[in-house]
């Protein structure tokens, strides 16, 4: 990917995308931010570092790996605190906003972005809660750029999009979907792994699917 030197400057934010509220007043679309947080930082690679478990054998900086396969990492989701997960990216879905945002105003810029879904299980490996905190997973797209996940004003079912539970407790595990919108003329390549932009990104790549449609409960 891009030199860490220009990463900030090329990093694509999700566009936040607003849904229609409840009292059908207008969306609103903050600014896009950095994504490349600075409250994040890279942990050593030590397994004996404060944090992390004894014995614990941490995927190795720029790995590249396929959809499935898992991935074992530490970093610092804030200022010391030590947070550890294995993380499996097992799916890549490409959909479009006619199917699966009906009902939700986009702006123009939107538009000419193309949505994908990207699923993925995430458990707690370390010993802190990491509640509330956003999962660490960003869109790769075909020019080597990252794309941070979208957010969502009100519930977005399709995909969810939402950080870890209130409470994510060590051995907890979360199963995430994420959105990710490659901007005009390009497409999501890869999944990666990069807390910093001084670490060297632990990648998933694989075949891209067909999203899956969303399961609607029966009528009484």
């Amino acid at each position: 990917m891009k030199s860490a030197g220009t990463l900030a400057s090329l990093l694509l934010c999700g566009a936040l995308l607003a849904g229609c509220s409840d009292d059908g007043g207008d969306p609103e679309t903050p600014e896009p931010t950095d994504g490349a947080s600075s409250s994040a930082s890279p942990a050593a690679q030590e397994p004996e570092q404060e944090g992390v478990p004894e014995g614990t054998e941490l995927t190795p900086e720029g790995t590249d790996l396929v959809l499935g396969d898992e991935a074992v990492v530490s970093y610092e989701p804030r200022q010391e605190t030590v947070g550890v997960l294995e993380v499996s990216v097992t799916r890549i879905e490409r959909t479009t906003f006619r199917a699966s945002f009906a009902g939700w105003q986009l702006g123009a810029s939107t538009k000419r972005t193309t949505p994908y879904f990207v699923r993925a299980t995430l458990t707690n490996a370390g010993e802190t809660d990491l509640g509330g905190r956003q999962v660490p997973l960003y869109g790769v797209d075909s020019k080597d750029m990252l794309v941070e996940a979208s957010t969502f004003k009100g519930r977005f079912k399709p995909c969810p999009s939402r950080p870890f539970p209130k409470a994510f407790a060590p051995g907890a595990t979360h199963e995430a979907c994420l959105v990710y919108l490659a901007p005009a003329g390009t497409t999501l390549a890869a999944v990666s792994f990069r807390p910093t932009q001084e670490y060297v990104p632990i990648t998933w790549t694989g075949p891209v699917s067909k999203v899956r449609p969303v399961k609607r409960k029966p009528r009484p």
